[in-house]
């Protein structure tokens, strides 16, 4: 079949690199991509969001399956938009429609869902600028560190955790009074601070049957030591020792299933992928947030572990036969590093020439933010720009292999975190 991946980042040239691999594909496109999926297809140039010109381009050229990368688009509804129009409705898209999409693209709807369903997480109470009072009253005597929440999406930065009560009030009048994040923080959540080990569990359904893929740990600090601004993550570990036969049963009992079950009792056809965030607080899961995508820079390392065939398993996950699909994971470690831009979080340049990516033999690399220049050269064209998975028997060979394959590239101002999984080595002693 002929499918269309959208997205430009290193989650979606993960998803490429997969689904180039299969049988099932004949012609792979991916609208916008990068210089890392030109490789492995034909790069479009659309925007993500533009609904019209993705199901035009899909009605030309025989596209079967459209994989949705990001959230923005599942949020802002493109599988009602291929729904509703006669021509692309029999088109397959991996990806829940907006109804489902509101368990990432409202904190305040997930959480209702959540208290409706007896999934575990954090208590918490929702805020707007007509309840301000109420809310600054509300903070002022929480226990800190408390953690508020803009209830739209924010790019990643809709969640300030405060420190003391008077950090609180002053953050959710930003984010109320000032809009601090745009109409995402016109609605705020204020919820009880979870302790803990985090872990990402990630699941592909069919709106009935599912598969859980490897869970991971990733890395949001942009300082090593998990110090500085948060990023879009530094890296990413699967899989994650703690998250044992015993931990996974609990999830999959107290979270999965009564989230799965839940979607189908609210009439929600949630077809794809679901990202739970956790938290294990003394080996019980909790659950932080859900998202209605894979993350990045997890797929990256959990995509190497899947040894199934990818095309198979997300064309079951659109037409109800998840369960008829062969499944297995491979049990190797796989850790990616990222390396980025100078500056990055805040500014950095783009357009830097990206040297020794050809002669790396010891991972796979994943591009995010690349681009080909018209000579043929791998410049920088975003923040997050590489993603080096390294696999291994163990961790530390896994560490190493991602390492070495880092050391064979540079560009002006790289910056890498080197520190990616040794808090997981210390677990391990």
């Amino acid at each position: 079949m002929n499918i269309l991946v959208l997205g430009s980042g290193g989650r979606e040239h993960a998803f490429s690199w997969k689904i180039s691999q299969s049988n099932h594909c004949d012609k792979l496109f991916i609208a916008p991509g990068n210089a890392g999926t030109a490789g492995l297809g034909t790069n479009v140039a659309i925007n993500v969001n533009d609904f019209e010109a993705i199901g035009k381009f899909v009605l030309e050229n025989n596209i079967e399956m459209v994989v949705v990368g990001p959230e923005d688009p599942l949020v802002n509804g493109i599988k009602d938009y291929f729904l509703a129009d006669e021509t692309l409705s029999k088109i397959a898209v991996v990806g829940p429609p907006k109804a489902g999409a509101r368990l990432e693209g409202s904190k305040d709807f997930s959480k209702q869902f959540m208290d409706k369903y007896k999934v575990p997480t954090a208590r918490s109470k929702t805020f707007t600028k007509d309840t301000l009072e109420e809310g600054l009253n509300y903070v002022s005597s929480h226990p800190t560190p408390v953690v508020l929440k803009a209830d739209g999406l924010a790019a990643g930065k809709g969640v300030i955790i405060a420190q003391t009560n008077e950090e609180a009030r002053e953050t959710l009048k930003e984010m109320l009074v000032d809009a601090k994040f745009g109409e995402a923080s016109s609605r705020v959540v204020i919820e009880q601070f979870l302790e803990g080990i985090e872990v990402s569990v990630f699941v592909l359904t069919d709106g009935k049957n599912y598969k859980i893929l490897p869970e991971a740990k990733d890395y949001k600090r942009i300082g090593e030591n998990d110090e500085g601004l948060n990023t879009g993550g530094m890296g990413a570990v699967t899989p994650v020792p703690f998250a044992d036969a015993e931990f996974m049963s609990k999830v999959e009992e107290r979270i999965i299933k009564p989230t799965v079950n839940g979607l189908a009792a609210e009439g929600i056809e949630y077809t794809g992928f679901i990202f739970i965030g956790l938290m294990s607080m003394n080996g019980e899961p909790y659950v932080i947030e859900y998202n209605v995508r894979m993350g990045d820079p997890e797929t990256q390392a959990v995509f190497t572990r899947i040894d199934s065939d990818m095309v198979e398993l997300l064309k079951a996950s659109t037409n109800q036969s998840l369960d008829k699909v062969p499944y297995s994971i491979s049990e190797e470690t796989a850790t990616t590093v990222v390396m980025v831009s100078g500056g990055y979080p805040g500014s950095y340049e783009k357009g830097n020439v990206i040297s020794g990516i050809d002669s790396v033999e010891s991972a796979t690399v994943f591009h995010a933010g690349t681009k080909l220049s018209d000579a043929g050269e791998v410049l920088t064209n975003g923040g997050r720009v590489l993603a080096l998975t390294g696999k291994g028997d163990s961790v530390e060979n896994a560490l190493e292999n991602a390492y070495n394959g880092v050391a064979q590239i540079s560009w002006k101002d790289e910056y890498h975190r080197k520190d990616i999984g040794q808090d997981i080595l210390k677990l391990l002693k």
